[in-house]
């Protein structure tokens, strides 16, 4: 990946910090969300499919995620993918819907969660470092070439800097706000 200019930059680094939501999204708290089902596939007529394209889902109660599927031939092999998922759940079905109950975390699997977010946050504090730096690069190339005045480079630097720390910023409030929903009981 090559970043060309300071708005090529601010783009990936937004990119970098969605991608974080999106991953927090999957991260299970005390409560059911049908997010934790986006990476879950079902083997469907010999072909690995997404849950949510062959099922719709549903949160009848805090604690319960309901599973239809389209195709009622399809509830074992929902089943079956949840129980093989590392999602920790176990569902149930009555040959019309799949029930998912989320138990109570414990307070050691809360820890365990609060530092799998951790990590990913550090992820992507790495990927807007990495942004910074290659953006950066391509700046000081340009002011060796003499395409640039190094005060140009200077005020250019700065400004990534300013981008940077906003955005690491941005990812310290999405960790914190996770943290607390996940130590919630």
């Amino acid at each position: 990946m090559s970043v060309k200019n300071l708005a090529e930059a601010k783009d990936h680094m937004r990119k970098a910090v969605a991608a974080l939501a999106h991953e927090f999204a999957g991260v299970r708290t005390g409560r059911a969300s049908s997010a934790i089902l986006e990476k879950v596939t079902v083997e469907y007529y010999g072909v690995q499919t997404p849950l949510l394209q062959i099922a719709s889902v549903s949160v009848p109660e805090p604690q319960m995620l309901v599973i239809t599927p389209y195709d009622r031939s399809a509830i074992n092999a929902i089943e079956k993918a949840i129980l093989g998922s590392d999602l920790g759940l176990t569902p149930s079905n009555d040959g019309q819907v799949v029930r998912l109950p989320f138990p109570p975390l414990t307070e050691e699997r809360r820890r365990e969660l609060v530092k799998l977010c951790r990590q990913y946050a550090e992820e992507a504090r790495v990927a807007v470092r990495n942004i910074r730096r290659d953006v950066n690069d391509h700046f000081k190339r340009q002011e060796k070439d003499g395409e640039i005045s190094q005060d140009e480079l200077r005020r250019l630097e700065a400004e990534v800097q300013k981008e940077t720390d906003a955005h690491i910023k941005e990812i310290d409030e999405l960790l914190k706000r996770k943290e607390q929903e996940i130590m919630e009981v």
